[in-house]
């Protein structure tokens, strides 16, 4: 009976922590709110949940960071931001690819409208 308790309590001990969702679910989502707050009138990010939904994604602290510095560099051709490693700039270019394939075929206004539910607490009206 001791071993079966002694087992068990191994085995909990053991389990694994919730893993890390893929990091480039986070970039396609900061990708969509910074193109969101561009595109879409009276449309801005709210860098703080941006925070938040890194944390409960289990991502690292400072991917955040890194991801707005890899985006930033990728749409300025480098003068703004800051050159990230090859994975991330891989992760942010297809991020990149996937949403101006989803603005061109909802067209910009639908695509600004879906957004609203689809970063919900990640983007916010500005009401201008």
């Amino acid at each position: 009976m001791r071993y079966g308790l002694l087992t068990a309590g191994l085995l909990l001990l053991a389990a694994p922590t919730p893993a890390a969702e893929p990091r480039s679910t986070y970039v396609t989502l900061v990708l969509q709110a910074f193109a969101a707050k561009v595109e879409c009138p009276n449309t801005d990010v709210v860098y703080q949940d941006l925070l938040e939904k890194a944390q409960q994604m289990h991502l690292p602290d400072g991917t955040t960071e890194k991801v707005r510095k890899a985006i930033a560099y990728m749409h300025t051709g480098g003068k703004m931001g800051k050159k990230q490693d090859d994975d991330l700039m891989m992760e942010v270019a297809v991020a990149t690819q996937s949403t101006d394939l989803d603005q061109r075929r909802l067209g910009m206004p639908a695509w600004c409208e879906s957004q609203k539910t689809n970063l919900a607490g990640l983007i916010r009206s500005t009401g201008g």
